[in-house]
């Protein structure tokens, strides 16, 4: 990746976060007001697709959580493999720092959440919502310090993300996969067949992938599987490289990505943290928050990121296996590991896979995303600021 497609990366990320807010605080307004049940009733507009004796019929909100965001993982699996295939995590050297950084920061906030929440079966199921990151929120802050944090700290923390992306596919298909259809998963690995086999012979139609992709995302929906999985396969199947019919060479996957970031960053996001982030805290008492599952979700958000990703880094380059980011210091590192505690919309959807959209906790959960990711950004500010200042 060079450093111009990195900068429009960073610049598109940005600006999303910039939007992500505008629309969370739309939502809270919209839940804490006398807009609260017209709201309530676009989050559960019945909307259906049939076709003879086949239907999909959702409410909005999971429409958007099971469609929209199968798209937006599509995204991510498409970034994955060009970081994989030829970017920035393409060699050991590049991948070593935010591998393990990523591993930390995934494995202390789950061992804060489980602290708290060992011996309750229910409550458990939440053991990963804490150990998200969100990419656009997190560069977002980074944004504000402009060129005061160097580009290998922004570097690090896309490649941090984007691994701890790729680790939340693999959490949500090992451990939020409902009862199996044997009928849809055998469709679907049918379709997985057909992808593979027109990426060896380099078929470069955007149309015939995405009929495919569609044919993909129903049977991984009706299987059990959780359906955004679908993206993700999807994107792995993308050829990196094609030949068009002029003959000459470009990059169907790059394309794609490129066509889809403005859509998954100012309209899939954007809705999807709309139609989530409206917690309602006229019902949420400061008791409530300070029970087991709100607690465990802030304090591994909050302490157990920023705990895990600088630990592992620290322990990391002082081992030799990795190096301090070129230009960057330790109180940099340190700054930037806070931001990691920003799990907003992936959390959130890691939320509403771990409480199958109850609310057993009446939005505590929520709310502790909110507090935890909210915390970890102004505190994660001030370290950078206040540490480029001296």
């Amino acid at each position: 990746m060079n450093m111009k497609i990195l900068e429009e990366f960073i610049k598109k990320e940005s600006s999303a976060g910039v939007l992500l807010i505008f629309v969370t605080i739309l939502a809270l307004l919209l839940q804490n007001s006398g807009l609260s049940g017209a709201y309530s009733s676009f989050l559960h507009t019945h909307v259906e697709i049939r076709f003879g004796d086949f239907q999909i019929a959702k409410p909005l909100l999971l429409w958007v959580n099971d469609g929209l965001m199968a798209v937006f993982f599509f995204l991510i699996g498409l970034e994955v493999k060009r970081e994989i295939m030829e970017g920035h995590l393409s060699s050991m050297s590049q991948i070593a720092l935010p591998g393990i950084a990523a591993i930390g920061g995934m494995v202390v906030p789950a061992l804060v959440f489980i602290a708290f929440n060992q011996g309750e079966s229910f409550a458990m199921r939440g053991w990963a919502i804490p150990t998200a990151t969100d990419i656009a929120f997190a560069l977002g802050v980074l944004s504000l310090l402009g060129n005061r944090v160097p580009i290998s700290l922004k570097i690090f923390l896309m490649a941090l993300a984007i691994i701890d992306d790729l680790g939340a596919i693999i959490i949500i298909a090992l451990f939020y996969s409902s009862e199996l259809s044997t009928a849809s998963i055998v469709i679907a690995f049918m379709a997985l067949v057909v992808l593979f086999v027109m990426n060896r012979l380099k078929v470069a139609k955007k149309a015939a992938y995405i009929l495919v992709g569609i044919v993909l995302w129903v049977s991984v929906l009706k299987s059990g599987v959780h359906a955004t999985l679908a993206g993700v396969a999807l994107a792995f199947m993308i050829p990196l490289n094609s030949v068009g019919a002029n003959g000459k060479s470009f990059s169907l996957s790059k394309e794609m990505e490129h066509d889809l970031h403005y859509w998954v960053a100012f309209m899939i996001l954007p809705l999807f943290a709309f139609v989530n982030a409206g917690v309602d805290l006229r019902g949420i008492s400061i008791e409530e928050m300070f029970t087991p599952v709100p607690l465990g979700i802030m304090l591994g958000l909050f302490i157990g990121k920023q705990v895990g990703v600088f630990g592992f880094s620290w322990l990391a380059i002082k081992a030799g296996i990795a190096k301090l980011p070129e230009g960057g210091n330790w109180r940099q590192l340190y700054g930037v590991s806070i931001l990691t505690g920003i799990g907003f919309t992936m959390s959130l959807f890691i939320d509403s896979l771990a409480y199958n959209e109850t609310q057993i906790y009446h939005y505590a959960d929520k709310l502790a995303i909110l507090l935890g990711s909210l915390l970890s950004g102004i505190v994660g500010y001030l370290v950078l600021k206040i540490g480029n200042n001296r």
